[in-house]
Formats: C-alpha cells, structure tokens, sequence
C-alpha cells in the first residue's frame, strides 16, 4: 500500500464532445473520489461541444481546455499537454467512478517497470437490454479479464477500457504519446502495446472498475461497432507491425470470406431455383447460432430471461457485421484517398 505522503500525483483527464446529458455525473463523481486533494487534478478537453457541456465543466473546480487537432486521441494529447501528473489517468464524459478509483489506479504503479494500469466497467443502466447485453455479451467491447493480469503484451479478448486506463507520464513518453492517425476504434490500444514493445509491464486490474452509459439503441450501437471496424483498418494502415493490426487483418479477411461465401449461395439458389444451396447458408448460421445459444444459456437461466438465448446471439451477428462493414469501408475510403494523391 502506497503511503500518504508518498501518493504520486494524478492527473484525470476526460475528452468530451456534446456530453451534456452526463458529465456531471461524471465530475461530481470525481469530486468525491478518496485522494489527496493537493495531488490531483481534472482536466476536461473539449471537442468544440454544441450543447450546454462548456457551461456545466465551468460549475465545478477543474481545468477546461479546447481540444487541439481532431480525433479522441488528439483530445488525450491535449489533456497530456495541460497536464503536470506523474500518472495520467483517463476516463470518458459519461462515466461515474468509484471513491477509490484513483488509489487503486495507483496502487498498481509502485514498480517503476509498470507503464499501464487498466480497468473494467460495466453499464449503469440495468433496466435497458442492450446495456445489460453489452456486459454479457460473447463478444465484449468491454474488458473481459476477471483476475489482476501482469504482463508485456496484450491478448485477444483481454482489452482494458479506452474509459478506464492510466499511463506513467514517463513511459507514454516513450512511445510518443497517442498516435492521431489512429481514430474511431482501437486508439486507445495502440500505446499500451508499444508499451509492451519498449520492456514496460501492462496491468489489467479488474478491481479497478467504473459505471459507463453504454449504447441504449440499437442504431448507436451498430455506429459504435461500425467506427470500430473503421479504426481497426486504419490500425492496419498505419502500424502494420502490430499484434492488435494483424489480429484485426486475420478477422477482417475471414469475416469478408463467410460474408462472401454466404452471399453466393444465396445468388445461387436464387439463380437456379434450387434449395440446396439456402441450405448450406442455413446450416452455418445455424452452427453459428447454437453455439452461441449455448453460451447465453447459463446466463439466461441465471437472469431468468430465456430471450436471451434468441435475442443476443443476433445481437452477435448485427454487431460483427457493422465491425466489418466498417472495417471494409475504412480499406477503401483510405484506397481511394491514396490514389487520388
């Protein structure tokens, strides 16, 4: 346990675009967190916001500054720029953080090799079902680590949340910071595993949770994964050499092929009027689909929902179809952007 006098200072920082609706929760949660208050700061970067966000930031005892450049990872860069912490800590606009949230960010930076602390979160709305199926999902877009993981590098299905993470100052450094071509998804990831290249250790601590306003529709949602299928390709055009870059390429491709292989056996038995072919469609949907019933049955039984069975394994295949659709279209866009230049 980390000392009193011994604290390191603690800079939070929050990006912010038309928050209006939640961030004061999210600075009145902070307001209360258990930390020295002579050894912290909050310092909100605002994206240009059209609602009433500037006005509420301005009610409470934090830094309000205009975000410099565009992009989530510009608006972090900023707050780094107006930031004096040791540990730089960072959460979203519509999240609320527990009273010792920072000390057991810092709890785990006592071994100077420690360059990332992050954290989990789960949804506060739990009487909306897409909240509630984005903490149960298979496929989480939120961390899905259940012990304290020390380690050099990051697995798949163990991503610390872009809402939750805190980085030593020094060793962000190291990796120049955020890189600002990197934008709508996997942003946030790019820096922890350069991290892991540069011989810093990564913890993924899931005592370190928050409440966040998960996607509440269906549309923001399949915009959410569409954006993440988008900054996934931009990963690969830009850091060609990382791990997150080659994992995204690997799904990329493999999810285009069984898109592809399912489209033409549905252009086939449209075109020869024959049932064999929708049969073979039918049949990998249908494998797909009772696999992941069966994962959502415990679950089901658990809530006493046994909608879920049904429901969410579709929920699976409209997400993973704006993931690459999204994916797919950042390839192109980026494509066609270079051959006009």
């Amino acid at each position: 346990m980390v000392n009193m006098s011994e604290y390191p200072s603690l800079s939070i920082i929050i990006p912010v675009l038309n928050m209006g609706k939640t961030i004061s929760d999210t600075l009145e949660s902070l307001m209360h967190i258990d930390y020295p208050e002579e050894k912290y700061e909050v310092i909100v970067v605002d994206g240009n916001s059209k609602d009433d966000t500037r006005k509420i930031v301005k009610e409470y005892p934090v830094k309000l500054v205009d975000q410099e450049g565009t992009g989530l990872n510009a608006a972090r860069n900023t707050g780094i720029k107006h930031s004096s912490g040791e540990i730089l800590a960072y959460t979203d606009g519509d999240c609320v953080v527990p009273p010792n949230w920072a000390k057991r960010i810092v709890k785990n930076f006592t071994d100077p090799l420690i360059g990332f602390v992050g954290g989990t979160m789960e949804g506060y709305d739990k009487a909306n079902i897409l909240s509630n199926y984005m903490d149960e999902s298979l496929f989480q877009s939120t961390p899905g680590f259940r012990i304290r993981i020390e380690t050099n590098d990051l697995k798949l299905m163990q991503f610390p949340a872009g809402a939750n993470m805190a980085f030593r100052r020094r060793a962000l450094e190291r990796v120049k910071f955020f890189d600002e071509n990197i934008t709508y998804g996997f942003d946030d990831l790019q820096p922890v595993e350069a991290m892991g290249f540069k011989g810093f250790r990564i913890v993924l601590d899931p005592e370190i949770n928050i409440l966040h306003k998960h996607r509440s529709t269906l549309k923001d949602l399949m915009k959410q994964h569409f954006n993440y299928g988008r900054g996934g390709s931009l990963l690969v055009i830009h850091k060609r050499a990382s791990i997150l870059a080659s994992w995204y390429a690997a799904y990329l491709i493999s999810t285009l092929a069984i898109i592809s292989i399912l489209s033409f056996l549905l252009y086939i038995g449209f075109k020869i009027d024959h049932p064999m072919p929708f049969n073979l469609a039918s049949g990998i949907l249908g494998l797909y689909w009772t696999f992941n019933a069966i994962y959502y049955l415990p679950v089901s039984l658990q809530t006493g929902k046994p909608w879920k069975i049904l429901v969410y394994p579709a929920l699976d295949i409209l997400r993973g179809i704006a993931f690459t659709f999204g994916g797919f279209y950042q390839m192109i866009e980026s494509l066609l952007l270079k051959v006009r230049h």
